[in-house]
């Protein structure tokens, strides 16, 4: 009998719709990115925690409240199948870093400044800058009481956005109160949209009894008029919340940091209190939250330990990689700094010395490898060292070979784009620090790609 043969295609498999692949064009910018919200939170002393993207259901039940959207239909959970756990993947990471700060004992000696990046995970429609595995970072200062630590989180903010090149991010600040102001609030306003139900939307209705706070977050247009007569939470705020959020404003008013107060700005989650903030902008559409932060003092106690105060800030790396883009017209997406060019046996041994000799100095260098087209003509090479982005091309052949010497063409440079410069072995090295750095002797020795590439 005659054997079968298969006539259809191999069905493709793609991604999971929402989760998106990170593609080696757009590494630079999450690099600049990375290296700079490493370099900021370092410098006001804060301490990289890296938790588990699996965590126990009930952390986040607990923790983030049953009633609250994530949890109630945003979360990938699932039952283990070896011992029947309940476990999630994690849909933001201050309740993990919690729990972490708890089981090992982290404040026993003193207060803690942490912070920590890494996916989360929503199940949710995706859309501009809102995606089911998405990219948070986030800091957390756990064992703090006072306003100083809530402004020092919001002027870090301030900061990475200076550092970013950010203008366009504007903050907007509120008090929520201790939970027997909220209580009192919470019971007027539940009458008060109880008096205008006919007005309230589905969502509304459902919020209603559950979490009526959320209600005031609403982007629908049709109630906003009720939303903004709706009593305001600062009304119901006692001595001690006021003078914490006036603490808090007088830090910011002092050191020149603009905000606006905004008696909407509420959380869906249990656990906060008193000081909440945000960043928003106006280039993200209906997205516009960059940063989202605030006091959460209840909730280490909610999950076991002592009251001990805490506060924090989630920002979302990828909506701010699009104002990034958008701010840096001219960003470089080079792989290297010197891209190696060679012909035959005798230039592609030397070519490999001289590779590790140029990385031991500190640059980046790529150096030319046979493709499934073949080893590659001068012409085909250099077209390579173009479009890798390197500031310059190291050619090595037959000549150079012979002479020891190897040909440096400036890629970048419009000045020196038709030179090429014929350049001892020995003196490779020095010749392209010089050209790097312009001739300043403080800036020679090891030198870091980060020190060297002028992307942004």
């Amino acid at each position: 009998m005659a054997e079968n043969k298969k006539t259809d295609k191999t069905e493709k498999i793609l991604g999971v719709k929402g989760m998106n692949d990170i593609l080696p064009d757009d590494a630079p910018l999450w690099e600049l990115f990375e290296n700079t919200v490493q370099s900021v939170l370092k410098s006001y002393g804060y301490q990289q925690i890296r938790t588990p993207i699996v965590e126990p259901t009930a952390l986040f039940a607990r923790g983030l409240g049953a009633v609250t959207d994530i949890v109630e239909k945003e979360m990938y959970s699932f039952t283990d199948s070896m011992n029947g756990d309940e476990l999630t993947l994690r849909p933001e990471c201050t309740a993990g870093v919690v729990r972490s700060v708890l089981e090992h004992n982290l404040t026993y000696d003193a207060p803690k400044r942490l912070w920590y990046t890494g996916p989360m995970f929503r199940h949710e429609r995706p859309q501009r800058g809102r995606y089911r595995q998405f990219h948070q970072v986030g800091a957390e200062a756990v064992g703090f009481t006072g306003p100083d630590i809530d402004a020092e989180l919001i002027m870090l903010c301030q900061r990475l956005w200076d550092d970013l090149g950010l203008s366009d991010i504007r903050l907007e600040l509120n008090s929520i109160g201790d939970a027997a102001e909220r209580n009192r609030h919470r019971t007027d306003l539940i009458a008060y949209f109880e008096q205008h139900s006919e007005l309230l939307d589905a969502d509304a209705k459902r919020r209603l009894n559950s979490n009526p706070l959320r209600i005031l977050d609403t982007k629908n247009p049709a109630m906003q008029d009720l939303v903004n007569g709706a009593p305001k939470l600062l009304d119901y705020l006692g001595e001690a919340s006021l003078a914490h959020f006036e603490g808090v404003q007088s830090l910011l008013r002092h050191n020149n940091i603009p905000f606006t107060i905004n008696p909407r700005l509420v959380r869906g989650m249990d656990y906060y209190n008193r000081t909440v903030f945000e960043w928003v902008t106006d280039q993200l559409g209906s997205q516009g939250t960059v940063c989202g932060g605030g006091r959460y003092d209840p909730l280490v106690e909610m999950f076991g330990g002592k009251p001990t105060p805490a506060v924090g800030f989630a920002m979302g790396v990828e909506r701010l990689l699009e104002l990034m883009k958008a701010a840096t017209e001219t960003f470089s997406r080079s792989q290297c700094d010197v891209y190696l060019v060679h012909q035959g046996d005798a230039a592609q041994l030397q070519a490999f010395v001289l590779g590790e000799r140029i990385r031991d100095a500190g640059l980046d260098v790529v150096l030319h490898c046979a493709s499934a087209a073949g080893a590659g003509s001068f012409k085909s090479q250099m077209k390579r060292a173009d479009a890798s982005g390197a500031a310059f091309a190291v050619i090595i052949g037959e000549d150079e070979v012979a002479n020891s010497t190897a040909t440096v063409k400036h890629l970048r440079d419009a000045d020196n784009a038709s030179n090429q410069h014929s350049v001892p072995q020995d003196s490779l090295i020095d010749y392209l620090i010089d050209q790097i750095t312009g001739g300043d002797e403080h800036e020679h020795g090891h030198l870091h790609a980060g020190q060297i590439h002028t992307h942004h």
